[in-house]
């Protein structure tokens, strides 16, 4: 895959795409105003007259260009348990997962498209274990927490002070006290509801803590870029299990907007809120090895404290089929390998693609790839929510729905829920889940964390999730969406403008 060019003055193939008029912090402040006063739940008043001027030189997304035409018989780099596989090793890998489902070529094309893109290698030997919603997830979570023996490293883009922030914390401090060492990374504007004390008490008790990019210059440890954000949420125990995907630290979660469909969809969350529809994967096996990498990495970035010696890096033996790729995007880095391997994915789906996403901002060429993947016959279907608690965002993402219904998109809306999920399945073979949204955000300002996964069997489990939701969706047909109301399209074209910044 060819990069031709990055919003942040790098490039491989060209030159600089654009060049800042403002000063660079000045425009980092203002994005992350808009990005605080866009979440309603967080209590901010929305902005509404600020400097247009500054968009003037936006940053763009790098161009991507899938160049698996011209290596068609690149090797595939994959590793296990012990190790790189040899050519021999990998085919056997793919023939036992055809063997399953009776597929005989489009995981061969996917696996060998994923490995030309770069970055980590996909790894096999893997166990993946899917999570729809919050009440599930914390269970899972807190048992694998009650397991530790030897460390827990947590990275949460929103901890909460309430009754599930205290019942991790709890958690936390409970394992902490049996000599299990706990490192905890939050980020700052994520949890800027949380009160310091609330963090305090975990230090106090020798719980590692460290608060990615504070908002205060002053107690910065790293370069201050107060827009650059920390949304990743991961969980790794003992070097063995990590869990990874939408859901943050917080009882917005408490209830589940899927196991209550279909007999009473409308019942509210305790705070008098639609329940939270998000999704989570499990994973054990090789590949926790590399999501283990990406938290240190995170956290020497940061420049955080010495960490005591634990077993990191344990020895770890195949416990099932998937083939995982653990994917970490920054803007530290050249360009999000995330949106450059979506991209990809898209481009080259051959039968289905089917997207799940909380936020929906999508750059010219994200659009122009869903467009053109849609025109040449596959089935290209978006759910989306149908409320939110991000409304600049929301009516953005409204604002593309015109082009790409008319390019052959299919557009659904969430019912009864708040969706907060990020995932996709395409060609039912070919499954994400992560913290990435499709925005500019995502693909430019935050660290991000996402597992590719490889195999019919997983592919399987998302695509009957995906028709789930599907059912569960009102379907935003063309003719309807072009009746609706003057005053909503005013709205969605005043919050594209600030695409960029969302």
């Amino acid at each position: 895959m060819l990069v031709a060019g990055t919003g942040r003055n790098l490039s491989i193939m060209a030159g600089p795409l654009s060049e800042m008029v403002a000063p660079p912090k000045l425009i980092a402040a203002f994005g992350t105003a808009l990005h605080l006063a866009s979440g309603a739940r967080r209590g901010f008043s929305c902005l509404t007259l600020v400097l247009v001027w500054l968009l003037a030189g936006c940053s763009s997304l790098p161009m991507v260009v899938p160049d698996m035409s011209r290596h068609p018989n690149r090797a595939v780099r994959m590793e296990g348990a012990h190790g790189p596989l040899s050519t021999e090793q990998s085919r056997a890998v793919l023939q036992k997962l055809k063997a399953e489902d009776g597929e005989t070529t489009i995981l061969d094309r996917r696996v060998a498209l994923e490995g030309a893109n770069g970055g980590t290698p996909l790894v096999v030997g893997n166990k993946a274990t899917l999570f729809q919603d919050g009440p599930a997830t914390f269970k899972a979570m807190f048992a694998a927490i009650a397991r530790a023996r030897d460390h827990i490293n947590m990275e949460t883009y929103i901890f909460e002070d309430d009754e599930i922030g205290e019942r991790f914390a709890a958690a936390l401090l409970a394992k902490q006290a049996e000599g299990v060492q706990v490192n905890l990374i939050y980020d700052s504007v994520g949890s800027i509801n949380a009160p310091r004390a609330f963090f305090d008490r975990l230090h106090a008790a020798g719980v590692n803590v460290l608060e990615f990019n504070p908002i205060n210059p002053l107690t910065a440890r790293a370069g201050w870029d107060v827009n650059q954000r920390d949304h990743r949420k991961l969980l790794i125990v003992d070097g063995r299990v990590a869990f990874l995907g939408g859901i943050n630290i917080s009882s917005v979660y408490s209830s589940s907007a899927f196991s209550k469909r279909p007999k009473r969809p409308k019942r509210q969350s305790p705070q008098g809120k639609l329940p939270w529809r998000d999704t989570q994967v499990e994973l054990e096996g090789p590949v926790v090895a590399d999501f283990q990498r990406l938290f240190l990495g995170t956290w020497a970035k940061q420049n955080g404290d010495a960490l005591a010696p634990r077993r990191y890096f344990p020895t770890l033996t195949a416990q099932g089929k998937e083939i995982v790729r653990a994917i970490g995007s920054s803007p530290d880095e050249p360009y999000s390998l995330m949106y450059a391997t979506l991209i990809s994915a898209i481009r080259s789906a051959e039968t289905s693609v089917h997207l799940t996403f909380a936020y929906f901002a999508p750059d010219k060429q994200m659009l122009r790839a869903l467009e053109a993947t849609a025109a040449r016959g596959v089935d290209v279907r978006i759910i989306l929510p149908s409320t939110t608690d991000s409304g600049l965002v929301f009516n953005a993402g409204r604002s593309y729905y015109t082009e790409l219904l008319r390019a052959g998109v299919k557009l659904y809306e969430l019912r009864d829920g708040l969706l907060h999920a990020k995932t996709a399945v395409i060609d039912d073979v070919w499954s994400t889940i992560g913290s990435t949204n499709l925005d500019w955000r995502s693909f430019l300002h935050n660290d991000e964390i996402n597992a590719v996964i490889l195999g019919p069997v997983f592919g399987a489990q998302m695509h009957t999730v995906f028709e789930a939701d599907m059912a569960a969706s009102n379907r935003i047909l063309l003719d309807q969406w072009e009746k609706r109301p003057l005053s909503l399209r005013i709205k969605e074209r005043a919050a594209r403008i600030w695409a960029y910044w969302l």
